[in-house]
């Protein structure tokens, strides 16, 4: 697949990662969608006559020969949906943005993910609470994941540097410029230890409806979401309520009833769309960590059940292979629809053949 069409394809005005995926299921791959006619475009549904002239003026493949330059120029990579090294969990998202740029050192497919997002206005109690949070997430060797925003966002990325932790930012911007700019020298050894990452291309400013783009795919790094603070209105509540609809566990530090930046906070917690926790500890146990920590390394299965269906022995063998899967990895092997699955996931945790972990994981006993 030419690399500058798939860059193309994410430069067509109007088009998002759902149209894009649309034009690639009924195209069957980007090379034919540059090939095919106007008759062909049109008749795909969904797609209108700007969207089609878009593509057959072929503007956006100057545009991407510019881009392929800057980031061969400065060395960032460029992850397509289908890459192995795409990063896994945002893999399984719906919307996962069909290409990444990244640029750093840091593993994109770590064990464990864990986003920390708050208000841009961080109070001292909410400094506090992300020097203790990240603190005390060290032993769990996880990745921070955030925005690279004023407030918890820095303030969280500060802090894993500080303990020696992989840390990555998502941008609403392209990687051409660091914003705001004072985060600049922070962003710059971000790079050794984790890296930054965007969907946008370079030039790309950071406008207000870039953001929200941005917080899903914060969302869908990371295994758990946790609020530090945030008021009743902003950025971490979608970034919450996104990671909800991921099936993403989802977690808030309560705060005052009269503190403004604890009032988005309370109310995730007041509606059941967060598990309250008051340290790292409460996310450990959350995510039964400590237990899968505790386990053997290696474990001598047990000969294989007889009691197991044919479907049943497919999602077998997979957790076989792989040792532990989340529910969206062995859904996207067995290439069936969630609906399904958990009704075979049920079926083999009943007859004692499963252990459901926290974060949606399961392994064989």
């Amino acid at each position: 697949m030419n690399i500058l069409e798939k860059i193309a394809l994410t430069k067509i005005k109007g088009v998002g990662p759902k149209i894009s995926r649309l034009l690639l299921a009924y195209c069957g791959s980007v090379d034919a969608i540059f090939s095919s006619n106007k008759k062909q475009l049109m008749a795909i549904p969904g797609i209108g006559s700007q969207t089609v002239d878009s593509i057959l003026s072929k503007t956006c493949l100057k545009e991407a020969e510019q881009e392929l330059d800057f980031i061969q120029r400065h060395k960032i990579e460029m992850l397509w949906l289908e890459d192995v090294a795409y990063p896994k969990r945002l893999k399984h998202c719906d919307d996962a943005p069909l290409l990444l740029y990244f640029k750093g050192e840091g593993d994109l497919n770590p064990r464990r993910t864990v986003s920390i997002v708050g208000s841009r206005n961080a109070t001292t109690y909410g400094k506090r609470i992300c020097e203790q949070l990240v603190e005390g997430l060290r032993p769990y060797n996880v990745q921070i994941i955030s925005g690279l925003a004023y407030g918890v966002d820095i303030q969280s990325h500060r802090e894993a540097l500080k303990n020696n932790m992989s840390t990555i930012g998502v941008l609403g911007h392209g990687l051409d410029r660091i914003y705001p700019s004072s985060h600049r020298d922070i962003a710059s050894k971000m790079l050794k230890e984790g890296g930054l990452m965007t969907e946008f291309p370079s030039g790309t400013t950071p406008e207000r409806s870039n953001f929200p783009m941005r917080n899903r795919i914060i969302a869908g790094l990371s295994d758990v979401t946790i609020v530090v603070e945030a008021a009743f209105k902003g950025g971490a509540l979608i970034t919450a309520e996104i990671a909800n609809t991921y099936n993403r566990d989802v977690c808030a530090f309560p705060g005052g009833i009269d503190r403004e930046y604890s009032a988005g906070c309370n109310y995730l917690i007041k509606t059941h769309r967060a598990h309250l926790i008051r340290h790292a500890e409460d996310v450990g146990y959350l995510m039964n960590w400590d237990t899968m920590d505790a386990l053997p390394k290696e474990r001598q299965l047990p000969l294989l059940p007889v009691d197991l269906s044919k479907d049943e022995l497919k999602v077998y063998n997979f957790l076989k292979e792989q040792e532990q899967a989340t529910i969206d990895e062995i859904a996207l092997h067995c290439d069936w629809p969630q609906s399904k699955l958990a009704i075979i996931l049920l079926e083999m945790e009943m007859k004692g053949h499963l252990l459901s972990l926290p974060g949606k994981i399961f392994r064989l006993l």
